[in-house]
C-alpha cells in the first residue's frame, strides 16, 4: 500500500507527464498549419534567394523579348529567339506543377530544367544558354530508370 507521501508524488509526476503532453499536442496542433521546412533548409543548404524568375527575367538574361504562348495561373511560357536559335521559357508557380508537367512532356527532348523553369530548344541552344541560365540539361525522359547491369562474374 502507497503512503499519502508516495500517492501525492505519483499524482505530481503524474500531472507533471499530462502538462507535458498537453503541450507537445498544442504544439504539434499550431504547428500543422506550417508547412515543412525544405529538405535543403534543414540539411544546411542555401536556400535559393526570393521568388522564383519571371519568363521575363530569364529571357532577359539572354537578351530576348519573349512571345508568352502560355499565360496560365500554374505555368508562364514564352517564345524566343535570338542568334543562338529558337527556344521556349517556362516557368511554374509551384515544384509540383513542374514535376507534373516534366511527366506529362517527355517528349521535349533535350531541355534545361532550373528552379520552377524550363527551357526547351536543341542541343546546341540549350549548351549555349546554360552558360547564362545555369540549370541541368535532361537529355533523356527523366522518367526512365536505367536498367541495372548484372555484376559480371
Amino acid at each position: 500500500m502507497l503512503t499519502h507521501s508516495c500517492r501525492t508524488g505519483v499524482a505530481r509526476n503524474a500531472r507533471a507527464v499530462a502538462t507535458v503532453i498537453l503541450a507537445l499536442s498544442f504544439s504539434v496542433a499550431c504547428s500543422a498549419d506550417q508547412p515543412p521546412a525544405a529538405p535543403a533548409a534543414a540539411a544546411g543548404a542555401a536556400a535559393p534567394a526570393g521568388p522564383p524568375p519571371t519568363v521575363e527575367q530569364l529571357a532577359k538574361k539572354v537578351d530576348c523579348k519573349p512571345k508568352i504562348q502560355v499565360d496560365a495561373v500554374d505555368i508562364r511560357t514564352g517564345a524566343c529567339k535570338t542568334p543562338v536559335g529558337q527556344f521556349f521559357i517556362s516557368t511554374f508557380v509551384t515544384q509540383s506543377g513542374k514535376d507534373q508537367w516534366m511527366d506529362q512532356a517527355p517528349e521535349y527532348n533535350p531541355h534545361l530544367v532550373g528552379e520552377l523553369w524550363t527551357v526547351l530548344g536543341a542541343r546546341k541552344v540549350l549548351d549555349e544558354l546554360r552558360v547564362t541560365l545555369g540549370g541541368d540539361l535532361h537529355l533523356t525522359d527523366h522518367r526512365v530508370t536505367p536498367t541495372p547491369t548484372p555484376p559480371a562474374g
